[in-house]
């Protein structure tokens, strides 16, 4: 049997771990468009981007792990379409110099992931950047320095935590955020004003219910533009499979295709527990998932099951993240703990919907990760 991956992100490298691990000596081909091997994105909008990580310490695993287990690696290539009755992938240089290539499958995962959203504001402000790969980390990490100015227009997880790097390096930093409050969406508002408390006791200049103009950019040093990612799905839908918000898969990540599977941002699964579609754009879903979804190319029978998880780093703060109240939402935040995490209070947050959590977290309190995720679904 052969198997091909399409996308080397962490989702596909942790895929074709996986095959390896199980035992699967077959036939893997993993294509990426990057010129890196696999690597965890994570660290590039916190500690790599800061300068106290390296590269090598984000790699999923080295160029000589690929090479001892067989994997054929193809770095630098673009998949530009995919045949699903002849199980074919067609591939291409991204530097267009080359012929196209023809890889054929028995079993296909699709991993390729999402692209930061871009904003155009004009000639008169210039170029925005994005924070998505290794590249766009080393292009900003320059920005962040003493006296620079780093204006960010997006009060999500990237642009708070491109802020928290630049105020530790020194810079002066502007948010755009153009709701209520931070993460106002995520984690509504109690848990929110923690997230605004800190950044602003940090000395970030935070701008909510902000219109952005030309104007308030203007002295900025860079510009990053922080306001979300969009699943990479073209290559699915132009094969023909069903799309919608992300690839739609089942409980065990297969895809309208039965030969076809795809994990991690693109997926939009029926969630066996929650009941409903979700598409999650975290590590955690990508190492899950694609394990999962390896385990079923291998003639297994799991559904993904997993509870959405995600974390973050902040300054000091470290919070972990399980759940997700869905489109119903929840009745009421229960908070123990102080939330002054200045002063480096920890806590712990429960969302509740009828009686039961639905979702949970905690903020420096590493002795809870056991006990949120255990609380999901349980009476309070």
């Amino acid at each position: 049997m052969s198997i091909v991956v399409v996308g080397a992100g962490l989702a596909g490298a942790t895929a074709v771990t996986e095959l390896r691990d199980k035992g699967y000596g077959g036939d893997i081909v993993l294509i990426g468009a990057e010129a890196h091997f696999p690597y965890e994105r994570p660290p590039m909008s916190k500690g790599f981007l800061m300068g106290s990580q390296k590269f090598d310490e984000a790699l999923v695993r080295d160029q000589s792990w690929y090479e001892d287990e067989n994997v054929d690696v193809r770095l630098g290539t673009r998949a530009t379409r995919i045949d699903l009755e002849r199980k074919v992938v067609h591939t291409e240089p991204v530097s267009g110099d080359g012929p196209s290539v023809e890889v054929p499958y028995e079993q296909l995962l699709l991993a390729t992931g999402a692209k930061a959203r871009v904003l155009d504001m004009g000639e008169d402000v210039g170029p925005i950047r994005t924070l998505r790969t290794v590249d766009d980390s080393i292009a900003l990490r320059r920005f962040l320095k003493p006296d620079a100015h780093v204006a960010i227009i997006g009060g999500g997880w990237i642009g708070l935590e491109v802020a928290s790097a630049a105020r530790q390096a020194g810079a002066r930093v502007t948010v755009f955020e153009a709701g209520e409050l931070p993460l106002l969406r995520v984690l509504g508002t109690e848990v929110a004003t923690v997230f605004a408390d800190l950044h602003r006791g940090k000395g970030v200049d935070l701008r909510l219910n902000a219109h952005v103009s030309p104007d308030d950019l203007s002295g900025a040093d860079v510009i990053v533009g922080a306001i979300g990612v969009i699943p990479e799905v073209s290559l699915a839908e132009e094969a023909g499979l069903a799309v919608d918000n992300g690839v739609l898969v089942d409980a065990s990540l297969r895809t309208s295709d039965a030969s076809v599977y795809a994990v991690g941002d693109i997926a939009n699964q029926e969630h066996p527990i929650l009941a409903r579609r979700i598409r999650v754009e975290h590590w955690d879903n990508a190492i899950e998932q694609a394990k999962v979804a390896a385990h079923n190319m291998l003639g297994g029978h799991e559904q993904y099951d997993r509870q959405p998880y995600f974390f973050t780093d902040q300054y000091e703060l470290g919070m972990e993240y399980v759940g997700n109240p869905g489109p119903e939402g929840y009745d009421r935040v229960d908070i123990e703990g102080p939330t002054n995490v200045l002063d480096g209070d920890a806590f712990r947050a429960f969302w509740v919907r009828n009686g039961t959590v639905v979702a949970a977290m905690h903020a420096n309190d590493w002795d809870a990760s056991d006990v949120i995720r255990d609380s999901i679904g349980t009476a309070r």
